[in-house]
């Protein structure tokens, strides 16, 4: 049997893994219910096995292994340190990654908002310090194990026509402002640079006993893209942390990022993804809820 994640129960996953694995046979197997590209499995609360659930899953996998091993001793904050195996001798797909478990829970709104101040700055150090290190790695090298340009937003017109329909008339003026304003931006002065685009609190391993970041995972939508657009994405936790973040990194890095083009970024982000979803019924709400919320409406 050579199937894909997408067709194999867990049963037959965990199948897979104790072939693979002989000394996991009396081990405590845990689905993971987030992911959109792959089923994962958490063994014993220590090693999580991800098995792609179609072909270009399968791709971006072994694109983020490669990746890893490149961004994993060279980052101080904690990554996956990947590996990869062939399931079709036991039954599997022909490809699923292991990685020992960054412990810890995903980084809500309302856990940082009640994080006292010491332990948002110890947070904001962190993580750009870990983007600071990311963002000095060699793009030739990252290219050469895989690196791509990260996935584009739709255009300006194309978010405009999906979105209208579902908006009122406060999100619409929001709206063309929003992307009128990103029209008219500048290409980013700091150019084009490899990072995660991804720091949203999902991706993070967070300890909320000792209120202290564990490690960031998911490298799978990482890549090359313009340098101020990775700061966006802690806005999904809490305008305040990307602003820290944004200044610790400044002061790291002597690169003057630019606040108001960030903000503006987060905007059209929320926006291109409600175009996306627009037509689907169960999304749609959630991501015109997000747009709501992001502009204060």
């Amino acid at each position: 049997m050579n199937a894909p994640a997408e067709t194999l129960t867990l049963e037959a996953l965990q199948r897979v893994i104790v072939g693979a694995f002989p000394e996991l046979a009396g081990g405590a197997f845990t689905p993971q219910l987030r992911g959109w590209d792959s089923f994962a499995i958490d063994v014993d609360d220590r090693l999580i096995f991800k098995f792609p659930r179609h072909a270009a899953a399968g791709e971006r996998l072994a694109r983020e292994a490669a990746l890893l091993a490149i961004i994993h001793p060279a980052v101080a904050l904690p990554t996956p340190d990947m590996s990869l195996h062939d399931g079709t001798p036991h039954g599997g797909p022909p490809l699923f990654s292991r990685h020992a478990k960054l412990r810890g829970e995903h980084l809500e709104p309302a856990v940082y908002a009640g994080l006292p101040e010491v332990d948002r700055d110890r947070l904001a150090d962190d993580l750009a310090r870990f983007y600071a290190q990311l963002h000095a790695l060699r793009d030739d090298v990252l290219a050469a194990a895989g690196a791509a340009p990260i996935q584009p937003w739709l255009a300006p017109d194309d978010i405009l026509e999906r979105a209208w329909p579902i908006l009122d008339a406060p999100l619409r003026h929001h709206a063309e402002r929003t992307i009128g304003a990103w029209r008219a931006l500048p290409p980013d002065p700091f150019g084009l640079t490899y990072g995660f685009f991804d720091g949203h609190g999902w991706n993070m391993a967070f300890d909320r006993q000792a209120r202290r970041l564990n490690g960031v995972y998911d490298f799978g939508d990482s890549g090359f893209g313009q340098l101020q657009q990775e700061f966006i994405y802690a806005n999904m936790v809490s305008p305040d942390l990307a602003g820290r973040i944004i200044r610790r990194y400044a002061a790291m890095t002597g690169r003057a990022l630019d606040e108001a083009r960030i903000a503006l970024l987060y905007q059209v982000l929320r926006l291109s993804e409600l175009a996306e979803l627009a037509g689907d019924a169960e999304k749609a709400p959630l991501a015109l809820a997000s747009v709501r919320a992001s502009a204060n409406l």
